[in-house]
């Protein structure tokens, strides 16, 4: 398979980042570039983990706690970029099955029976945004994804021409960045939030 070049990104960014699993010793930089982020710092990703009165339950502090254990976990539930020694950003991605949100959602509810993994949010530090970053990640992310044994890659990004509000948030990712990535729109139950994959294998 070739291999993925995401466009769109400021010459010599690449060699700038280096990326890493999202482990327990990473801890504080992952805090790091959740607290630089408004809604990031008080849901840590337990949107999609935690059924939604549990998640609403413990915005803040408590799902601060909740995301602390999951990184104790034997698999990482993510990526983090960082430029030197400075935190950068995040990237969200797992096997599917993990997510509770998607398993009740039915816009996302499975397009077959594959065993697809997810990539469902991207966190970027402030001096780091408007500079095409999101791309690297999610390039990292598929390589991540390929090398843990994801056979097809799956997300839920916004498509930026359809959506009814400019203020939507964009944690999914949009749309033409997946699509510029290789991604393939395979399925949209909701205007503005299609189901695109790729094929790692």
């Amino acid at each position: 398979m070739p291999i993925i070049r995401p466009r769109h990104i400021f010459p010599c960014m690449q060699d700038r980042f280096s990326f890493f699993p999202a482990t327990a010793d990473r801890l504080t930089d992952i805090e790091a570039v959740f607290d630089d982020c408004s809604s990031g710092r008080n849901c840590r990703c337990a949107y999609w983990y935690l059924p939604n009165a549990d998640y609403k339950a413990g915005w803040g502090e408590g799902n601060r706690s909740w995301f602390r254990s999951l990184i104790t976990q034997s698999r990482p539930p993510g990526i983090l970029a960082c430029n030197e020694d400075e935190p950068a950003g995040w990237c969200g991605v797992a096997p599917r099955t993990v997510f509770d949100r998607l398993r009740r959602s039915k816009p996302f509810a499975p397009v077959d029976d594959r065993p697809v993994w997810s990539i469902n949010c991207f966190i970027v530090r402030k001096p780091f945004r408007r500079q095409g970053f999101s791309r690297l990640l999610l390039k990292h992310a598929v390589e991540f994804a390929r090398a843990n044994g994801a056979e097809c890659l799956e997300a839920y990004p916004v498509d930026q021409a359809a959506r009814a509000s400019n203020g939507a948030e964009l944690y999914p990712g949009t749309l033409s960045m997946f699509l510029d990535a290789g991604f393939v729109e395979v399925t949209r139950r909701l205007p503005a939030r299609p189901i695109v994959r790729l094929e790692c294998r």
